[in-house]
């Protein structure tokens, strides 16, 4: 799973034996998975409080397992393993008893997290009987519920008062964070942000790897000298070339050093997983992270009628200013009117909650909304498939713009046509679909829905002969 904001994988890969064992992979629903996990480990005739405590353990415990890539950071092709001496209960093929059927269909998309920090809580637990451990009693859960304890009070019994319950979280294909191939000198997108991240991490423990600064999410001369001392350190090929070996060589140490899968852990939080950003955004500012930030403030504004919406022009002026200082009031945050990570992150946050909100064909036939990450080479899903159902409908007014087999997967001809429509319309020509090549495509795909405009280059539909008398 890459880096960012926790979600429910739509499958689990469930080893059957011990980690090193020659068992069988089983791919399962993840909702399927946690009836069968909830059926072996507890009874259906405990009391309700009880099962909904034990539930969210569960399902927060194996959500942490996919989230720090546990096991395949060490080189497994599974998520999670059915032995209670590594993770918990799994009989394949089990009939589930239908009272946990049902609150698992209520509680599946909910999980645990501890204080300020989003990864799914590495919520230990043991029976409470033969097994005792620091985290929740199965059995002790029994006799809390039976004083009166409700769900939320036996899991803070058991884990602290900082814990919190997340609810409703989307549910996603899940993916492996290794961006498909490897990352190099030049390269620039999202996951070249989280390996600078996550280099800088683990330096803090290993201080001979040199800091990058700043974290921009462009490959270049200071990250390959980290990603090279990081392979002489550990005994990788010093190319400094990032490859699936070291990628998760790298996923291993940050998950080691940052404790994701123990129950005191040191957290991620949202400012470890914000898109790169400029440190400060303030009046009079122009350029691309202001077009950033006021397309957030827009679609924010859309929404909340107590921000207003800004034009995306680029330029940090007045209209800019208030928006900001709205936002600010609304969420808490000093108002000052400037930018800063704190605010970046809430507005960031924000963005995404209204993407998770919204219901489907809000827009009508209209194009979505920027799904909030960079859509780049080996990325797959509905935002890939409407963005090559956007550059399809341009090119037929822009012949230069190649079709692409809308398969829902980025792959070479999906760039090459996104290239073609980044030189079309002066953009950088990276291939790769951020906020601001999002957002043309979606004015130009609206304007060629709509045929209200007809500029250089753009192919009118029809041949044109002589003595033809019309708008063409």
């Amino acid at each position: 799973m890459p880096v960012g904001e926790p979600y429910i994988p739509d499958k689990i890969v469930v080893h059957l034996g011990p980690p090193d064992s020659n068992a069988q992979n089983v791919s399962i629903s993840f909702p399927d998975y946690l009836k069968n996990v909830a059926s072996s480990e507890i009874y259906p005739t405990w009391p309700e409080n009880a099962l909904r405590a034990n539930i969210y353990a569960q399902a927060s415990f194996a959500l942490n397992r996919v989230y720090t890539e546990w096991y395949r950071s060490r080189g497994y092709d599974f998520d999670i393993t059915n032995t209670t001496q590594y993770d918990q209960a799994f009989v394949f093929g089990r009939n589930v008893f239908e009272d946990i059927s049902r609150l698992v269909d209520e509680l599946f998309n909910s999980y645990l997290t501890r204080g300020d920090t989003i990864q799914p809580f590495f919520s230990q637990f043991c029976n409470g009987t033969t097994v005792t451990c620091e985290g929740l009693s199965q059995w002790g859960t029994v006799e809390l519920a039976n004083q009166g304890y409700t769900p939320y009070e036996i899991l803070q019994y058991y884990y602290g008062d900082d814990i919190n319950i997340v609810t409703d979280a989307p549910v996603r294909i899940n993916a492996e964070s290794y961006p498909g191939r490897p990352l190099r000198i030049g390269d620039s997108e999202n996951a070249v942000v989280t390996l600078q991240k996550y280099l800088n991490r683990v330096s803090q423990n290993y201080p001979a790897i040199p800091k990058i600064s700043p974290v921009d999410g462009v490959f270049g001369e200071s990250t390959e000298n980290a990603v090279k001392t990081f392979q002489r350190i550990f005994n990788l090929n010093p190319d400094g070339i990032v490859g699936q070996q070291t990628w998760y060589r790298l996923t291993y140490l940050y998950t080691a050093v940052k404790g994701l899968a123990e129950l005191q852990s040191e957290g991620i939080r949202y400012s470890d997983i914000a898109l790169q950003f400029p440190e400060v955004l303030q009046p009079g500012d122009t350029g691309e992270y202001v077009q950033v930030l006021q397309y957030y403030l827009a679609v924010i504004g859309y929404f909340v009628p107590s921000v207003p919406v800004v034009a995306v022009d680029g330029t940090f002026g007045q209209e800019t200013q208030n928006a900001v200082y709205a936002f600010q009031a609304l969420a808490g945050l000093p108002q000052d009117g400037i930018v800063g990570q704190q605010t970046w992150n809430m507005i960031y946050e924000a963005y995404n909650g209204i993407l998770n909100t919204i219901p489907e064909n809000y827009f009508g036939q209209g194009p979505a909304l920027y799904p909030g990450y960079i859509l780049t080479q080996g990325t797959s899903g509905e935002s890939v498939a409407e963005l090559q159902r956007y550059l399809n409908e341009i090119s037929r007014v822009y012949p230069t713009i190649p079709q692409v087999t809308p398969t829902g997967y980025f792959g070479s001809e999906t760039k090459r046509a996104v290239m073609e429509f980044q030189r079309l319309f002066g953009l950088r020509q990276t291939g790769n679909v951020g906020l601001l090549t999002w957002n043309k495509i979606a004015s130009v795909y609206e304007d060629v829905r709509s045929e209200i405009s007809n500029t250089e280059g753009q192919f009118t539909g029809q041949e044109l002969q002589e003595g033809m008398r019309d708008n063409a």
